[in-house]
């Protein structure tokens, strides 16, 4: 497997290799550890134009809250590096998910506190990122249908708009040491703050997430951490899982099947009343 040429910008930015280069499963972009001035740093090479604003965004937070951006250009994008122990994913499968979820709230609380500036124009509004669901909804029904309906009553009366990372969820909050855990691999969207908190509840996977009494357990821990009612976190819940499924379904990626999304969705569309 091929991918970019990392030299350039190892020469322009004055790096040295640290590690075996990968590639993201979903973008397709390209990593390659390296270190910068004497310490640990990731360089990744965007393929994706949703992965390229999302570099913008992440400058634009300045370092609370997600990684430090410490150069960028065109599809380039150098940061630093987590080197901590600890991973989200290993404490909610091993009896620790209260405190994963609060940690997942903490570092959302952060990144969508207010900036001394305007955030980056190539930001994506949610109404545009949803564009896929009600097409979807319409030739399958069910849940689907239900999610759009949802959607649609969320987006025409947003509360609290805000710089979205677009794709929080425990692979996305990693430990850094000293600075905390920091977000990572921002879509970069625009719209109301409670759709970040929605994937972290098909997160870190969809059986995790259907366990009996899991999702209203992490929805008392989101609703008290964020201040949103618990509703309004289910419908998020009900809107994100069915876009996902939506996804799932037009473009199947690497055998992955929308049945846990759905069954997801099932879930709030029930817990609402649906």
């Amino acid at each position: 497997m091929s991918g970019p040429s990392f030299q350039p910008w190892l020469a322009r930015w004055g790096l040295v290799p640290d590690g075996d280069a990968f590639v993201t499963d979903h973008t397709g972009s390209w990593l390659l550890p390296v270190q910068h001035a004497g310490a640990p740093a990731m360089l990744k090479i965007a393929s994706a134009p949703e992965e390229i604003a999302g570099g913008a965004l992440m400058e634009w937070w300045g370092g609370e809250g997600a990684a430090r951006v410490l150069a960028r250009e065109a599809e380039a994008l150098l940061l630093e590096r987590a080197v901590g122990p600890a991973s989200l994913a290993d404490m909610a499968s091993h009896g620790r998910d209260d405190e994963a979820t609060t940690i997942i709230c903490e570092a959302v609380e952060r990144l969508h506190r207010p900036r001394g500036s305007r955030p980056p124009v190539s930001l994506v509004p949610l109404e545009i990122w949803f564009r896929q669901l009600a097409p979807t909804a319409a030739i399958h029904g069910g849940v689907l249908a239900k999610a759009d309906a949802v959607a649609k009553a969320l987006m025409a009366a947003p509360r609290d708009i805000v710089a979205l990372h677009g794709d929080v969820h425990h692979g996305n909050i990693l430990d850094f040491g000293p600075r905390g855990w920091l977000a990572i691999d921002p879509k970069g969207l625009l719209g109301e703050r409670g759709y970040d908190y929605a994937n972290t509840f098909c997160n870190p996977d969809t059986s995790l997430g259907l366990q009996p009494g899991r999702l209203q357990r992490r929805l008392g821990v989101v609703a008290q951490r964020s201040g949103q009612a618990p509703r309004r976190v289910l419908q998020w819940i009900l809107a994100y899982s069915a876009l996902s499924a939506a996804w799932m379904i037009d473009a199947p990626l690497n055998g992955e099947t929308p049945d846990g999304r759905l069954a997801i969705a099932e879930l709030a569309a029930a817990e609402l009343g649906l």
